[in-house]
């Protein structure tokens, strides 16, 4: 099958094929040059713009380029220009124009519309049909349908305050302007000084706090993880962004084995791998008295499938842990660990009550009348105390005294034990 040749004004191309356009283009006077510049644009798009479009400005250019005066120039001409007029001017309420009107459904768009509608019964669509804006505002801040409303229509339901004026639906949409919080004050804790106080034993150092303190130096950590060791008063220990690295957080490691009065650690927003958190969370297991652990947002958000297995692990070989701040990824590393935190908490609760019974069986009732249970262990539980049973009638004194428990044997009154599950994303 042939086809036939290209014409151009009656001519086949073919003939144009051996033509040398370098010997046409030498014959050609300027001024039909830059005729022909003016009717071919060319479309190679590697030439710069000067050379691709033709500059046909020939005045001599009156001196440098001032961009300042340019962009006045430019904005003085555009209000001198008057506007175009208008063919039919603008009346309020006058439609220009046609108007646009919307076509009806079919009978198959009716349908669905009809089988999708919603029966709530009669009782509830009287309810909505009589509720006003304010009404229908705050049922949908309950209901949790952020996309209908704004922060200020949010927050005043939420409070309670009643809506703002021109906040409706037919309201303006504008931004909430930001508010400002104060920043924190700095941490003014004497590091030196706390060490000193850590590694003396001082009974009245119970919390200590280093959070946010910047450029504390490596052999400072160390000091104060050595001194760890030997302390037994210190129960709260928080070193949040304090820049503690790997290596620090070995001693730390070495320090919490030997501790038996540590009970929170919190050591979030540091540098710290997914290898030595698992050395951390593994060092919790030999001495047992830890119940907080908190370890999130470090140097890698995700610690990965094999991490969090082995953290997993060890946390349910871990009868004393009751809270963990860890993001875990996995659905079943974070079930798991959840269920075993719970599990130890319903147990901590349990033993608290056992021992609060324990001494209240034991004590005759004239001396339930003396003494009393100690708050730390009263507070464990929202059930009612069981109801004493009057034991022997005859019971010596030192029977009493060996029934009463000290209150250093049971939990301590800042052990965080609760009725609801951790709080903390695990």
């Amino acid at each position: 099958m042939t086809t036939s040749a290209a014409k151009l004004y009656g001519k086949d191309l073919s003939v144009y094929d051996d033509l040398d356009v370098d010997t046409l283009l030498s014959q050609l006077s300027p001024e039909e040059i830059s005729l022909l510049a003016k009717e071919v644009d060319p479309d190679d798009n590697l030439l710069p713009p000067s050379q691709r479009c033709s500059y046909e400005c020939e005045k001599d250019p009156t001196g440098p380029l001032d961009r300042k005066k340019l962009i006045e120039h430019i904005n003085k001409q555009a209000l001198e220009t008057p506007d175009r007029p208008e063919a039919k001017p603008f009346v309020a309420g006058v439609i220009r124009g046609k108007k646009w009107v919307p076509p009806e459904p079919s009978q198959r768009e009716r349908e669905v519309e009809e089988q999708i509608a919603i029966d709530m019964g009669d009782e509830y669509e009287h309810a909505l049909d009589d509720a006003t804006q304010e009404e229908i505002i705050d049922l949908a801040a309950i209901l949790g349908f952020h996309s209908m409303m704004n922060q200020d229509q949010y927050h005043a339901s939420l409070l309670n305050k009643g809506q703002p004026i021109g906040l409706g639906w037919d309201g303006i949409t504008k931004s909430t302007q930001p508010k400002a919080f104060p920043a924190e004050p700095p941490n003014q804790t004497d590091i030196d000084k706390t060490i000193r106080q850590v590694r003396e034993d001082d009974h009245t150092l119970i919390d200590l706090n280093w959070n946010n303190i910047k450029n504390i130096s490596d052999e400072k950590f160390e000091a104060l993880f050595e001194a760890l060791t030997e302390n037994t008063h210190l129960e709260v220990l928080s070193l949040t962004n304090t820049g503690l690295t790997d290596r620090c957080a070995q001693k730390l490691a070495e320090a919490l084995e030997r501790n038996q009065t540590l009970r929170v650690l919190n050591i979030e927003t540091n540098f710290i791998s997914p290898p030595v958190i698992v050395r951390l969370v593994k060092a919790l297991l030999k001495s047992r008295v830890i119940e907080e652990f908190r370890a999130a947002n470090q140097r890698s958000q995700v610690l990965g499938n094999k991490i969090e297995m082995e953290i997993t692990q060890l946390v349910e070989a871990n009868p004393s842990l009751l809270r963990l701040g860890l993001h875990l990824e996995y659905n079943d590393a974070r079930h798991r660990v959840a269920s075993h935190l719970q599990r130890n908490i319903d147990r901590r609760r349990r033993e608290a009550q056992e021992v609060r019974c324990a001494a209240t069986i034991r004590l005759p009732r004239a001396s339930l009348k003396k003494i009393e249970v100690p708050e730390s262990i009263s507070s464990l539980s929202p059930s009612p105390s069981p109801q004493p049973v009057t034991p022997e009638p005859l019971m010596s004194e030192r029977d009493i005294s060996e029934s009463v428990v000290p209150e250093s044997q049971g939990p301590s009154p800042h052990s965080p034990l609760s009725d609801e599950a951790p709080s903390e994303p695990i």
